[in-house]
């Protein structure tokens, strides 16, 4: 059963930071795409940030480049969205998803059609940025 659990959001001032965890399992976790997904109220979903865990290749939307990073734990089989300089305009829900195929690239797969491509949605974490 594959199952991808997040956590680490929570309620923070303008300018701070936080860093979000995906725990997978349930599937090959080396060889797959995980990507993180944001949707604010009222708002469509948005992919903020994918990652091909087989070499660590990343994309970012525009609006998080230079404030967001990626990593991920092997041994945990975790992905990891660091945050900084977190703006009110970054609040939402995040959700963790396992994407394929990993062929059709980083762009794509974190693109506006991302829900082709999602083989398991998290139940996600809310983050608040209060200013």
């Amino acid at each position: 059963e594959i199952k991808l659990v997040e956590s680490g959001g929570g309620l923070v001032q303008a300018g701070g930071s936080l860093r979000l965890s995906c725990v997978a399992s349930g599937f090959a976790f080396d060889d797959s795409v995980i990507g993180w997904f944001r949707q604010a109220d009222g708002k469509e979903y948005e992919g903020v940030s994918c990652m091909s865990v087989s070499d660590g290749s990343t994309y970012f939307v525009d609006s998080v480049k230079g404030r967001f990073s990626s990593s991920r734990d092997s041994a945990k089989k975790t992905v990891y969205l660091q945050m900084d300089r977190l703006k009110p305009e970054d609040t939402a829900k995040y959700h963790c998803v396992k994407l394929s195929p990993a062929a059709l690239g980083l762009g794509t797969l974190c693109g506006r059609s991302f829900r082709a491509y999602s083989d398991y949605f998290g139940q996600g974490t809310q983050v608040t940025v209060f200013s």
